[in-house]
């Protein structure tokens, strides 16, 4: 791990080394001259490291005193007497640690970067403007009456928000301000409403109609179909199918078609991502797992669940550690993204709970007819014109000049771009009016699973989340929630639609009841990961695609909760970065049988027969010290550019899309498919074992250039595959990078190959007459580089470790030897 301890002796050091940007700039940093002030610089920053023994500061707002003891792992406890008095001290708390994190995510979900570090950021600003975020954010702002829950929440962390802003010294703003030579923006509610529209960018805009398009555009319509279909061809979905092993659904993939030129034409319609890489299989980035085992499959006799989010891995992290005491009326404890008013995921004593993302396609296009080409005021609705309406988007500079204006345009689905010569609206649930902050409320108040669910499901709207949850009494449960669209029959979701006519408008969401879910299913548990939610033999319907989905991490801890009829709280604990991979176990299986094919028809080489000896030698665990995992992931690697030839455009080197690792298992049970061949090789017609043969030998060839033989150690995986967990701005000597970590891609904890991606928050909880949890993330609770605070807890999560929460039921039960610091919040001030 090179992020080297940051005590402050060590700070110093390290502040020291970036000094030289004061005097000639970096990219968005300017020349900082005031980054050098003794007292207000960065060296500032090393005064402020760490937590006094006490403090005191007030709240205007406030209606009674608040009590805050932070304990030896730098968590604050804030124990209030009414539910906005605890939110005000949070957002006092938070900002006190991750200020400039809070505004930097803010910023990026409402599109005012340029304000921060100038014209660099006009690229950055102008994708959240164009997809109408500020503005849904606005709209939710506006549907939130005087009073109600949500509206309260805001204003109350606003408050606490503005409090610390208001009388932090500049020598105690975060050392990114003094970089970048600004002070911090003060804080409003819609500043959180921003960080939601953030996250549902995050985790709900996905754009399967592009690769069905792109496909279809280069191999027809019927195999595009098969390629990127509806439902996964692997199935072991999240609501119990009644099956006690995963099934794998026949998948006829037709040849390859003719081009199609009609599609060839839609596609410059749709916004272009990130080209796929052409060296990796394409995986999900943003993956989670949670699961939770019921009494009679525990030992203790007890409830149990575990919950880890795969978010990008930052420092600091954007996850932030408290827990809320308001005596008679709330106690919850978990984790809050900085900016949000409440507890994100977490536990109280009677009921604990965790996400995962479910994947569902809640985002369509529609192809509008408008009266101008070239500034378009209305559009055609039903043979009727109606007005567009028209938004000013002003990207303004770090001293507030105008850099930019752009208008955005909306019909009464969404926003509305040009694309190439077309015009294109967009409908996402994402900016529809929804109150999160009243559904994390309303759920942290539940004292049963079953209750935790209809709590959450009635405010909850975007991004679609898998809820697991279990009680005190025992009950486990799930459910997939967030508003499914209701879409026009004989639409799956994946075609650009006529906008002239709203009969291809949504009709509405899909009720409660039929969304995935499950409580206290026979088999004792239930675990989500990013698969499928629903068995596509018990509903056909239309929730998402298979390139959404992702089966494999399921299929792992099913496989681990089915092998064990007592778990216990630390097994819980050591599957959350198990190594085993069913992925490998399968495709592995492949590949050396195409190795003995290859032997048989005299065709094998020493480095086949040396690659083949690696991978059944390996036992397809993803150890730090193994060597097969590298060799088996660069061999997939290469087999799956060899076959999918087909994809690539005309003149283009790299895939227009890539199936998901499910359809291209599929595909091995047709080993003369085809889809085998390389064109790109002249006379020779590949068969599967052709292909994964020569996979393999090249793998192993590229290797040895790359590392030297395997006997040597340079294939180690804690090695070649190492994990990254970046400073917000890509500081480098803020950041930690070279973490040895165990698991890949495919397994349960998938970090090292996605690099700067994984478990961002690791919980596990036991809910016994005294409940007993353990956590950690990829970090630490400060987000001052100089403090002891900032990266403490990295070598817990890089071990697999987890800590003991301390979960104080009242202010007095905290011991002193459990307290680092005390902070008193009063009410005063403005």
């Amino acid at each position: 791990m090179s992020l080297r301890p940051l005590a402050i002796t060590g700070a110093v050091v390290l502040l020291g080394g970036v000094l030289y940007v004061g005097r000639v700039g970096a990219g968005p940093l300017p020349p900082l001259g005031p980054f050098l002030d003794p007292v207000r610089g960065a060296w500032g920053s090393v005064a402020y490291a760490t937590l006094p023994d006490s403090a005191s500061a007030s709240i205007p707002a406030l209606g009674a005193g608040v009590d805050v003891r932070y304990d030896t792992r730098g968590v604050p406890h804030i124990f209030a007497s009414t539910e906005e008095d605890a939110i005000r001290a949070l957002g006092f708390v938070v900002a006190r640690d991750r200020l400039f994190q809070m505004e930097l995510q803010a910023r990026a979900g409402g599109g005012t970067l340029t304000e921060l570090v100038g014209a660099a950021a006009i690229a950055a600003d102008s994708e959240p403007r164009h997809l109408g975020m500020p503005r849904g954010a606005e709209q939710k702002l506006a549907a939130l009456t005087p009073g109600s829950t949500g509206r309260r929440l805001l204003e109350a962390y606003a408050e606490g928000v503005n409090a610390y802003i208001d009388q932090a010294s500049p020598a105690e703003w975060p050392v990114e301000y003094k970089l970048l030579g600004k002070r911090p923006a003060r804080w409003s509610p819609l500043q959180s409403l921003y960080l939601y529209a953030r996250m549902g960018w995050t985790l709900a805009y996905l754009n399967g109609e592009r690769d069905r398009l792109a496909a279809r555009a280069l191999v027809g319509d019927a195999a595009s179909r098969a390629l990127f279909p509806v439902h996964t061809p692997v199935q072991e979905p999240i609501q119990p199918n009644g099956g006690d092993a995963p099934r794998t659904d026949p998948l006829v993939i037709p040849p390859p078609g003719a081009t199609d030129s009609a599609a060839l034409a839609l596609l410059p319609l749709l916004p272009r991502g990130a080209r796929n890489d052409d060296d990796a299989e394409v995986s999900r980035l943003f993956a989670s797992n949670n699961w939770a085992v019921a009494p009679a499959r525990s030992k203790s006799g007890h409830a149990l669940l575990a919950g880890d989010p795969h978010l990008g891995l930052t420092l600091p992290s954007i996850w932030y550690e408290a827990h809320l005491v308001v005596p008679g009326k709330l106690d919850v404890y978990g984790v809050t993204i900085p900016g949000s008013p409440g507890i994100v995921i977490g536990f109280t004593r009677d009921v604990a709970w965790s996400l995962t993302n479910t994947g569902a396609d809640v985002l369509d296009y529609y192809r509008e007819t408008v009266d101008d080409q070239e500034h378009p005021t209305r559009y055609l609705l039903d043979d009727q014109w109606k007005d567009l309406e028209r938004r000013e988007e002003v990207y303004r500079g770090k001293r507030g000049e105008v850099l930019r204006v752009d208008t955005v345009r909306y019909t009464h689905r969404g926003p509305l771009q040009r694309m190439h010569n077309e015009w294109v609206s967009m409908r996402w649930t994402v900016n529809e009016p929804s109150d999160l902050a009243t559904a994390f409320s309303n759920a942290a108040h539940a004292t049963t699973a079953p209750a935790f669910l209809d709590a959450f499901a009635r405010d909850y709207f975007a991004p679609a989340q898998n809820t697991i949850v279990a009680d005190r009494a025992g009950n486990i449960a799930i459910r997939s929630t967030g508003h499914y669209p209701l879409r026009p029959a004989g639409h799956d979701g994946l075609s650009i639609l006529d906008g002239s006519s709203s009969a291809n408008d949504w009709t509405g969401y899909w009720p409660v009841p039929e969304y995935p879910q499950a409580v206290n299913p026979a088999q004792g548990f239930l675990a989500s990961a990013n698969q499928e939610p629903i068995d596509s033999h018990h509903s056909p319907d239309y929730l998402g695609y298979d390139a959404a989905f992702e089966p494999w991490r399921a299929l792992q801890i099913n496989r681990l909760l089915r092998q064990n009829p007592r778990v216990t709280l630390d097994d819980m604990r050591r599957y959350q970065t198990d190594p085993g991979s069913v992925r490998a176990d399968w495709f592995v299986a492949y590949l050396r049988n195409a190795a003995s094919v290859a032997r048989a028809r005299g065709e094998g080489g020493a480095s086949l027969a040396a690659a083949d000896s690696l991978l059944g030698a390996w036992d397809r665990r993803y150890t730090v010290g193994n060597n097969g995992a590298i060799l088996f992931e660069t061999a997939l690697g290469n087999a799956i550019r060899r076959t999918w030839d087909e994809l690539i455009p005309k003149g283009d080197t790299t895939r227009a899309a890539t199936p998901s690792s499910a359809v291209f298992l599929s595909l091995m049970s047709d080993s003369a498919s085809v889809w085998w061949d390389d064109r790109r090789t002249t006379g020779v017609v590949e068969d599967r074992d052709a292909i994964l043969a020569g996979a393999l030998a090249a793998a192993y060839d590229t290797l040895v250039a790359r590392d030297g033989p395997p006997s040597k150690g340079g294939w180690a995986w804690g090695k070649v595959a190492t994990a990254r967990v970046n400073h917000l701005l890509g500081l480098k000597g803020f950041s930690a990078t070279g973490l040895a970590v165990q698991g890949g891609r495919g397994t349960l904890n998938p970090s090292v190959q996605n690099g700067g991606f994984g478990a961002s928050w690791r919980m596990v909880v036991e809910l016994g007459p005294r409940i007993r949890a353990m956590g950690t993330y990829p970090g630490g609770q400060s987000g001052n580089p100089a403090s002891p605070r900032y990266g403490d807890r990295l070598r817990f999560w890089r071990d697999g470790d987890l800590e003991l929460l301390i979960v104080p039921p009242a202010l007095d039960s905290l011991s002193a030897s459990q307290v680092s610091s005390r902070l008193t919040l009063t009410r005063g001030g403005r």
